[in-house]
């Protein structure tokens, strides 16, 4: 089955966290690697999170660069019960750029109406073990034209891609802080028994950016 090459963007701590363990994340990386993460977004066709980020960070997901990207990409959040709430800047924003909710098949028909009587626009695809199949989520992407598609959150929808060996290229900016154990994960639990077993990546690139080191990896 094709689908859209998946970027997975990681903006961490040292340690591999993403935020402390009462949700703090702003700012974890500098404005340096911000801003490469908006120019990312402008040469995505979506940018993708899951309804736990939305719900924590309040995301708005647009590419602000200078000049402006031609079009915004199509922000897309999991969500296999479409719990998400019709507020925040998602919905404050959608006039400058799409928002597309993928939920589980069998959500229920009320959540799904209010959904799009907010704005957004509502697909359904598989259910997995774990929520929303990532294959058919993404298979929907594809059949909205997203060729591309920049990942930004969180450690669970992470993980869900990488055991299902979704993810082709891995963007790490990580910043010279400690957060702990305590902290939040920025890849969730794998479920893996042997070393043998873990996902494999190729590192393709090291650099210096501000502070911060921007490291990107590839299947291998």
């Amino acid at each position: 089955m094709s689908r859209p090459f998946v970027i997975l963007k990681l903006a961490t701590s040292l340690d591999g966290r993403i935020a402390t363990a009462s949700g703090e994340s702003r700012w974890i990386t500098s404005a340096a690697a911000r801003a490469e993460v908006q120019r990312m977004r402008a040469e995505a066709d979506a940018v993708m999170i899951g309804a736990g980020t939305a719900r924590a960070d309040d995301p708005e997901l647009l590419a602000r660069t200078d000049p402006a990207p031609r079009r915004q990409p199509l922000r897309v959040v999991l969500d296999t019960e479409l719990g998400l709430q019709a507020k925040g800047r998602l919905f404050a924003s959608l006039e400058a750029g799409p928002v597309l909710v993928v939920g589980g098949e069998g959500a229920a028909e009320d959540s799904r109406v209010r959904l799009e009587a907010a704005g957004a626009r509502v697909k359904l695809a598989r259910r997995g073990a774990g929520g929303v199949d990532i294959a058919s989520a993404l298979a929907v992407l594809e059949g909205e034209g997203v060729t591309r598609v920049l990942v930004e959150g969180g450690g669970m929808l992470a993980a869900s891609l990488i055991q299902a060996s979704a993810v082709d290229r891995i963007e790490w900016f990580r910043a010279p802080l400690a957060l702990g154990a305590e902290g939040r994960a920025g890849i969730g639990a794998l479920a893996l028994a042997r070393l043998g077993d873990a996902p494999a990546f190729k590192r393709v690139a090291v650099r210096e950016l501000g502070p911060d080191l921007w490291e990107s990896y590839e299947r291998a």
